[in-house]
């Protein structure tokens, strides 16, 4: 499983996964590098805090962004019994003041007659009528369509499902015009099958940006590279490369390289002493940025035991 491990989020919970489906994300402890039964985690960088909480299920249940001592933004999350998400809600703070205006809650409704629909309805706080989606997907379970309606007019996203051989595409249409392709693709080498994923950004149609990952067999980032389309050439030209080295599982260094220049960052981990541990601190060198996390756990639950006959 590929995981991209960021702070100071901002949550889109309709994503791709995988190739061939777009689906109602749900976070997990796993998703931000945490092992355990995590009950919170607050991570705090040179720029800012951020405050992850979690249910015993380890589901995401709670973020907090803080930007200073009086801005912050609160998003709670609420989910059926099935583990969807039913509704998402943003609490914008401005001087430890709600604004109501750029509060939103999210309201998810599911229809699996004949296919599966999800309609999600954005309203701001102060009762304002945002946006509404719809999510329509065939009877395989992909997505086909998204209808999107708002105060400026309706949208329609489509999207393309291919396979040649071992390569599976999704490409992604607004009002039929191409907007974005990703093409995932196996290939076999010494240390098992790697993924490489390759994303295609286009403006008006026309290609413009390129991104290709490579996940080696235990799903970790190996390399990627960023790429600018030259239109005289008519081709994509790799702009920086990227490299990720490991220890013990961990990122330690990552090369970057371009045409005329490579610099290395190392990174430099700490742990705490829980069972299984995780990492409370991280350093970047040669810059030292660095990145802590203070992280409480839920008490570990001991079955009762059976009264003696």
């Amino acid at each position: 499983m590929k995981k991209h491990y960021t702070t100071l989020l901002l949550f889109s919970f309709f994503h791709i996964v995988g190739t061939w489906s777009q689906e109602v994300q749900i976070f997990t402890v796993e998703d931000f590098d945490l092992k355990g039964k995590v009950k919170s985690c607050l991570v705090t960088t040179d720029y800012g805090k951020e405050l992850f909480e979690f249910d015993r299920e380890g589901v995401l249940t709670k973020t907090v962004t803080q930007y200073n001592d009086t801005d912050q933004d609160i998003t709670y999350y609420k989910y059926n019994d099935n583990g969807e998400l039913l509704e998402k809600r943003m609490e914008s703070y401005k001087g430890n003041v709600l604004d109501e205006s750029t509060s939103m809650a999210n309201f998810y409704e599911i229809d699996t007659v004949p296919n599966r629909k999800v309609v999600e309805k954005i309203i701001s706080y102060d009762k304002q009528f945002l946006e509404q989606q719809q999510y329509h997907y065939d009877d395989e379970g992909k997505l086909v369509k998204i209808i999107s309606s708002n105060g400026e007019g309706v949208d329609e996203t489509t999207f393309e499902y291919s396979q040649v051989k071992n390569e599976y595409t999704v490409s992604t249409f607004t009002n039929g015009i191409l907007q974005k392709s990703v093409r995932t693709s196996t290939k076999k080498g010494p240390n098992g099958t790697k993924e490489v994923v390759l994303t295609k950004e286009y403006i008006d149609g026309e290609p413009n940006t390129a991104l290709e990952e490579v996940f080696n067999a235990e799903g970790k980032l190996e390399t990627s590279e960023d790429f600018l389309y030259d239109i005289a050439e008519k081709e994509f030209v790799s702009q920086q490369k990227r490299f990720y080295y490991y220890t013990d599982g961990k990122l330690s260094r990552m090369v970057k390289k371009t045409v005329n220049t490579e610099s290395t960052d190392k990174y430099i981990f700490q742990f705490d002493n829980h069972t299984p541990s995780n990492w409370v601190k991280q350093i970047i060198t040669p810059d030292n940025t660095y990145t802590t996390r203070t992280i409480e756990y839920y008490e570990e639950e001991t079955p009762e035991e059976e009264p003696n006959n």
